[in-house]
């Protein structure tokens, strides 16, 4: 399946990416756009205007996944956190991990094209996924 998302993509973007072959579509093909308009047809869109995958009150666009389609894991709830802090930086939850996060992925946007970003930032979320959910079964960060 493909799924388009604005160019220049940034943290909840490549989250999003990372949610969507990981639990959704793991043969997902990414398409970068710059305007709504350029979707291609059988594209699903997300994090753009008017997309039905997008911010929407005061969730993030992975946020906005996560609702859609009924995840429930708390791991990747905990990430959710992270990316929504990264992104809106609203103070809305405690995710000091944000501040690191948002800092490499401009470095990323400075130096890589989308598709190498996606690539980059898979084993990335893969790790937090790991470690997040080690600290869920330990009660404690892991060692």
């Amino acid at each position: 399946m493909r799924w388009a998302t604005r160019a220049g993509i940034h943290i909840d973007r490549a989250a999003c990416a990372w949610l969507i072959r990981r639990h959704l579509d793991e043969s997902a093909e990414f398409v970068f756009v710059t305007d709504p308009a350029e979707v291609p047809g059988d594209a699903t869109p997300f994090d753009m205007r008017g997309a039905d995958l997008g911010h929407h009150g005061a969730d993030c666009s992975f946020e906005t996944i996560l609702r859609r389609y009924d995840l429930a894991d708390p791991v990747l709830w905990r990430i959710a956190e992270i990316v929504h802090e990264a992104d809106l930086d609203d103070e809305r939850y405690d995710a000091p991990e944000a501040v690191g996060f948002d800092v490499a992925l401009r470095g990323l946007l400075m130096v890589c094209d989308d598709d190498r970003i996606v690539e980059l930032t898979k084993p990335l979320f893969d790790g937090l996924y790991e470690y997040i959910r080690r600290a869920t079964l330990l009660g404690r960060d892991p060692a």
